[in-house]
């Protein structure tokens, strides 16, 4: 590899063995990395009926995910740490850093004791591991773009970086593959086990018989996280063999390094003009698209058009496979003719098709859902108490009459409009016929309260009638959510919804992972495979371009912050940002307008800021000075 620094900077010359070695050695150890961080937020419910075992199940389900966002919002500080690493010390022993550390953190998920074991300091431990991820993924991606790609012949360096493009998608599903493997052979094999409470005693039915759960969600779901290891070792392995890069070795020979990266990468505005160019003009349009078909589009089937996790996870498994490929396609194509046009086009493709396509996909799963959307639903409410419900944390409390309604006929998936009430009314909801006055959450507290009060001062004298009529009042106060929940959904069933998969007598069902061939099924994965086209065409070139815009000393830093605010916070948000704007809008597909928004939004940025023909550019070039 000595003479490296200079064959790499021939466009003519093929790839060398041994580079082809590290390139792909180089993508097998970021999609173990992956597939680390994507196993705990496809077993997230799992987990949180560990780990938060003393709370209800709603609240239990919001830990669970606010751990899994943990590992999202650290991202940009992990971008900050292991790219200043990178620029100082080299590419090749920041990436065995980061690989280390989520590797360590995924296997120490599958060996800690869960709430009743080791009590408050499980959740506790749960999230600092999460936060460990987060930190090293971080500084995973930009390690492996910059490294593939200063190892790459120059007229290559678009199809080798897609290497590394692949490695989240490939994550994913290898994921998906072990979970349901594990899942379908513990539950097989093994018999099903007691429900524990926090005390690590058996949680009992109402008919004194134990509550019982499946092996996998007892103690099998710890088996591909504790798998993990032998991912680590391969992974190591692989990375102990790999060289320095050889446009960093140069740099050091030289004496260019930079002895400062963060501040020359952010601190000047010649250098921090890019970061916020490649965030807003190329990243945050990426990031929306990528999510929206891969993330959201899951979601998506799951909790909206009501198709259950296992056929959902078996129809994204399918798309994933199918569209792979075009990574490797556009970010070859963008040798050709540039990334640029190739990532925008992506983005504007996919903001003037979303609001076809997911409707697209509703009529073909589940059309008894589609049917029901055409009937009339009407809330009547005072617009002062209705709030937009954005609760990416999910520990905000919407109590308004409003707000209780639109949550609840968001997470049935039904569509309604809204109406304007008098100032100070209580929100009534309006299916087909049946009309349905709310409630306010707060004034129920504060009601509850009180009549509690007031039997409790009842007990305390002698009146039989008073203690019944205060218990009465209290139990009445206490039912109403509980009785307006049914009513809505008695009255949502009675229009058409059905409120789950088995309600459903059309809705898409796959028995088995190959279980695809009707027509229906075929259509949803080729809806789902067109969605994973569009994130190859914006997620193939975008690490040959950032690579790109920055100079070699500060190439490190400069590409991951962009990329991980873009990847972690812009897409990141997707799920609740798309449920507040369906709750504020009366659409399971409002949510939809936030991808649509942020992709042109980087479409007309990327078009006025972002340079062209950079995949002609020498990136060994000095060019420090810019």
């Amino acid at each position: 590899m000595a003479t490296a620094s200079t064959d790499v900077r021939d466009r003519s010359r093929p790839m060398t063995g041994e580079e082809k070695k590290v390139i792909l050695a180089s993508s097998a150890g970021t999609i173990f990395e992956w597939y680390d961080f994507y196993l705990y937020g496809s077993l997230a419910a799992i987990i949180g009926a560990q780990f938060f075992t003393p709370f209800p199940e709603a609240t239990r389900n919001v830990f669970a995910l606010l751990a899994f966002a943990a590992g999202f919002i650290v991202r940009p500080f992990g971008a900050l740490v292991f790219g200043m690493l990178g620029d100082l010390i080299g590419r090749k022993y920041t990436f065995l850093m980061t690989i280390l550390i989520m590797g360590f953190s995924t296997f120490l998920v599958g060996l800690l004791p869960n709430y009743y074991s080791w009590g408050v300091a499980a959740p506790v431990i749960l999230i600092g591991l999460r936060m460990l991820q987060g930190l090293a993924l971080g500084g995973e991606y930009g390690g492996a773009a910059v490294y593939v790609a200063e190892h790459a012949p120059a007229n290559q360096r678009g199809y080798f970086t897609a290497f590394i493009q692949t490695t989240a998608t490939l994550g994913l599903l290898l994921s998906l593959i072990v979970i349901l493997s594990v899942q379908g052979y513990v539950n097989g094999a093994y018999p099903d086990q007691p429900v524990l409470d926090a005390a690590g005693a058996a949680v009992m039915n109402a008919d004194g018989s134990p509550s019982m759960q499946k092996a996998f969600n007892a103690w099998g779901w710890r088996i591909p996280f504790l798998g993990s290891i032998f991912l680590l070792l391969i992974s190591l392995y692989i990375r102990l063999q790999m060289n320095e890069s050889p446009a960093f070795k140069k740099m050091k020979e030289e004496g260019a390094a930079s002895k400062a990266p963060l501040r020359e990468a952010f601190g000047t505005w010649k250098n921090g003009k890019i970061a916020l160019i490649a965030l807003f003009g190329l990243v945050a349009g990426q990031a929306v698209v990528w999510y929206s078909g891969q993330f959201y589009a899951l979601f998506f089937m799951q909790n909206v058009i009501k198709v259950d996790a296992f056929s959902a996870n078996v129809f994204v498994a399918w798309s994933l496979i199918l569209g792979t490929g075009g990574f490797l396609f556009f970010g070859a194509l963008s040798d050709r003719i540039g990334r640029k046009p190739i990532i925008l086009a992506g983005c504007l493709i996919a903001a003037l098709t979303y609001k076809f396509v997911f409707p697209m996909l509703t009529e073909t799963a589940n059309p008894m859902l589609h049917a029901a959307h055409q009937t009339s639903v009407v809330v009547t409410a005072d617009p002062e108490d209705c709030s937009f419900q954005f609760n990416p944390v999910g520990t905000a409390k919407f109590t308004n009459s409003c707000d209780i309604t639109k949550a609840l006929l968001s997470r049935a998936s039904v569509n309604y409009e809204t109406v304007d009430a008098p100032a100070g009314s209580v929100a009534t909801v309006k299916i087909g016929d049946t009309e349905i006055p709310s409630y306010s959450g707060a004034e129920n507290t504060a009601k509850v309260a009180e009549l509690t009060a007031a039997l409790e001062t009842a007990k305390a004298g002698t009146d039989q009638a008073a203690i019944d009529a205060a218990q009465t009042a209290l139990d009445a106060e206490k039912g109403k959510p509980a009785a307006f929940t049914k009513a809505v959904n008695d009255a949502v069933a009675a229009a058409g919804y059905p409120l789950v998969a088995k309600d459903n007598t059309t809705v898409a069902v796959a028995q088995n992972f190959v279980d695809i061939f009707t027509a229906q099924k075929l259509t949803i994965i080729a809806i789902l495979t067109y969605l994973i086209i569009l994130v190859t065409m914006v997620y193939g070139p975008i690490a040959a371009m950032l690579v790109e815009l920055f100079p070699t000393r500060i190439r490190y830093s400069g590409l991951s912050l962009p990329y991980h605010i873009g990847n972690g916070w812009f897409g990141g948000l997707m799920p609740a940002t798309a449920f507040a704007i369906s709750a504020q809008t009366g659409s399971v597909y409002g949510g939809l307008w936030y991808p649509i928004v942020i992709a042109l939004m980087t479409v007309v940025i990327g078009l006025i800021f972002v340079p062209g023909g950079t995949h002609k550019k020498d990136i060994f070039a000095d060019d420090s000075s810019r």
